[in-house]
Parts: structure tokens; C-alpha cells; sequence
């Protein structure tokens, strides 16, 4: 599956969770799934956890949280 439809599984609206980023037709977040990858939850564990997610949207969390970082802007100062 290509980043772009990874992507169309995570939305932004300001009437769930405050606009945070989540999964398509839920109100888990994006933040909320990386942060139990982060703690060492698997992927599968996750899915066990929040039954009605499906792989494709962990990978979808997985690329969302990519594509911010690459958009990332770093300004190094001096020390």
C-alpha cells in the first residue's frame, strides 16, 4: 500500500480529539498508537488491544509520524 493511501486512514477534525490526527472513523490517535510502539507494544498487540484498528492503520500511524518528522524543520545554533 502506497504512503498516500496510508495517509487517506488518518484524519484531522477539530470536533474529535481537539483536531489531534486520528484513525479514520475512530477516536484513536495517531499519538496514542506510536506512544504504545514507543513502550514496546507490538503491532499485533495493538490490534489485540484496540480490536476494531486493522493493520493498515498502524501502518498508517507509522507513516504519518514519518512524513511530520520529514517535514521537520531544524535550526542548529550555535553553542
Amino acid at each position: 500500500m502506497t504512503t498516500d493511501v496510508l495517509l487517506e486512514r488518518i484524519v484531522a477534525d477539530p470536533r474529535v480529539l481537539a483536531g489531534k490526527p486520528v484513525v479514520r472513523g475512530t477516536r484513536i490517535s495517531v499519538e496514542l498508537v506510536i506512544d504504545l510502539l514507543a513502550r514496546g507494544y507490538s503491532k499485533q498487540q495493538v490490534l489485540d488491544q484496540y480490536e476494531h484498528l486493522a493493520m493498515d492503520d498502524v501502518h498508517a500511524c507509522l507513516a504519518y509520524a514519518r512524513e511530520v518528522l520529514q517535514s521537520e524543520r531544524v535550526y542548529p545554533t550555535e553553542p
